[in-house]
């Protein structure tokens, strides 16, 4: 059992709704912390596009994801909820990928029922009811006893125009979050869901319900991702063309926050008694 999962879970328990906020690296997630968040988000476009320059439609490997999601948890005191996409391809995949999560500091995972390539030129469906269900009971099974949060996400109120899969039918969304959180979810994440949709969802299911956006009074968090990330890669582009056609780049270098999110004093403090101890000359 992590001390972050059950942190995490012990947050979705009070009921107080909260922001996992846009963490996809190990100092991202640092600056969310010292702003205030009480948990952090990593999502899957947001870990393929800034660390390995491609689009999330499906064949960003979990095994990669894995690796910077725990990078960043290790880096924090707070919990990080990881976008685990589809888990892989088979139940195989979503049993032995929820068992590496559960190993590392992450603190919760959200798996989607749509289909891959996802999210691109590709005109896609949901997955059936049923291999959903199944997904989400590997995902449960190779959580073993940790504490682990599996988050649900369904995408059928993410309509096929904006390259989602789903028809945006609100029976459908209510019958198939049944159907997850009876296969073993402890949370139920609807992407695009707008306010009324969502005080329909919160009083029909079974579980907390949560968003991938924009807060949602009345749901138990949001994961709020692209503001940091896009944010970030704009302003280097911004500068790196200012350096490239002035030959200099005007921009205040004082970041006070620095030494502490990088922790300079304890390390300063273990190179400074060693070479005291050693006779060797500090600072």
């Amino acid at each position: 059992m992590t001390s972050k999962a059950k942190q995490l879970k012990d947050l979705i328990n009070t009921g107080e709704h909260f922001i996992a906020a846009d963490a996809y690296s190990a100092i991202t997630g640092k600056i969310v912390e010292k702003a205030g968040f009480k948990a952090a988000y990593l999502g899957g476009h947001a870990c393929s596009a800034f660390h390995y320059a491609m689009p999330d439609y499906g064949m960003f490997s979990q095994v990669e994801q894995i690796e910077q999601a725990n990078r960043i948890a290790e880096a924090m005191n707070i919990p990080l909820i990881a976008d685990a996409d589809t888990l892989g391809e088979t139940v195989a995949d979503a049993f032995h990928f929820a068992r590496r999560y559960a190993k590392t500091d992450v603190a919760g995972i959200h798996v989607e029922d749509g289909m891959n390539p996802r999210h691109s030129t590709f005109v896609n469906d949901l997955q059936p009811i049923a291999d959903m269900q199944a997904r989400i009971d590997a995902t449960v099974k190779g959580r073993g006893d940790s504490s682990l949060v599996i988050i649900a996400r369904c995408d059928e109120l993410y309509p096929k125009a904006y390259r989602g899969a789903g028809t945006a039918n609100i029976e459908e969304a209510i019958k198939r979050g049944k159907a997850y959180a009876e296969a073993g979810a402890d949370v139920l994440m609807f992407p695009l869901a707008s306010q009324e949709m969502c005080d329909i969802l919160v009083a029909e299911l079974p579980v907390p319900v949560c968003v991938l956006g924009p807060v949602v009074p009345g749901t138990a968090f949001a994961l709020h991702t692209g503001w940091g990330w896009i944010g970030a890669a704009k302003l280097h582009m911004e500068r790196a063309k200012e350096l490239m056609e002035t030959g200099n780049v005007s921009f205040d270098h004082t970041f006070p926050e620095k030494e502490e999110l990088i922790e300079m004093d304890v390390f300063d403090e273990i190179i400074s008694d060693w070479a005291k101890k050693t006779g060797r000359p500090s600072h």
